[in-house]
């Protein structure tokens, strides 16, 4: 914990991103805590919201293009054939929305990116779902670190023991965290009844169909306004009065 302070104090923003890539919990609740003093600027939380989730992306797809070109090789990958049982699971149970839920559950991240790329699943969805998933992810424990920031600094008023007391708080909750997330959120996800999942799905899935629908739309029409202005004759300026002269 005390390495990554240092990295995004000496980093900024750029350290958030970069961190997001390969760990996340514990750099959000920093960050977020950060956040909350200006740290990283104006619009200091928007800012970790948005390279949070663009370097948790990048990690995923990174993940997602392993298992897409070395499809062969990474199904004996040692950590994803541990995980793969679990994922499978997942999967069964919750369809594509295993990979929201995959954030909160211990050891399966990298997994759940390798197996959709082993299994093609087509870019655009899984784009469209990682980001629903990386955007909850960096919004739900950033927040987190924003709320006990800024909860404590109400609390104490001394600007001097803020440093000290988030240092605590953080710390308590990070470990907070793990202890959760270990022992009680990934059973607890595991074991849940997917009707309801399966319902939030349904309605991914409809707004992921407009969406594409009208990203076709409006490729077809720049492509008949470019198709358009390409059939169009060029325009002929009236010709001068000398050379209509010079022809007469």
């Amino acid at each position: 914990m005390d390495e990554l302070s240092k990295l995004i104090a000496q980093y900024g923003i750029y350290a958030v991103f970069a961190l997001c890539m390969v760990e996340g919990d514990i750099t959000l609740l920093i960050s977020g805590a950060l956040a909350h003093s200006g740290f990283f600027g104006d619009y200091s939380f928007f800012k970790v919201l948005f390279f949070g989730t663009l370097g948790g992306m990048v990690g995923d797809h990174i993940g997602y293009g392993i298992g897409r070109i070395f499809h062969e090789k990474a199904k004996h990958y040692r950590f994803y054939q541990m995980a793969q049982p679990r994922v499978e699971r997942l999967i069964d149970k919750f369809g594509a929305f295993a990979i929201i839920i995959s954030k909160y559950i211990y050891g399966i991240r990298a997994a759940m990116c390798i197996f959709y790329g082993i299994g093609k699943m087509p870019f655009t969805r899984f784009l469209f779902l990682d980001f629903i998933s990386c955007f909850l992810w960096v919004l739900v424990l950033a927040g987190t670190g924003y709320f006990f920031s800024g909860a404590i600094t109400s609390i104490i008023g001394d600007f001097q023991q803020i440093g000290i007391a988030l240092f605590f708080v953080i710390l308590f909750a990070v470990v907070f965290l793990y202890v959760v997330e270990r022992y009680w959120l990934s059973e607890k996800v595991e074991e849940a009844d997917p009707e309801t999942i399966h319902k939030l799905e349904e309605k991914l899935h409809h707004v992921e169909e407009v969406a594409q629908e009208k990203l076709h739309d409006l490729t077809e029409r720049l492509h008949l306004t470019r198709d358009a202005h390409r059939s169009e004759p060029p325009n002929r300026e009236a010709e001068p009065a000398s050379t209509k002269a010079a022809k007469k």
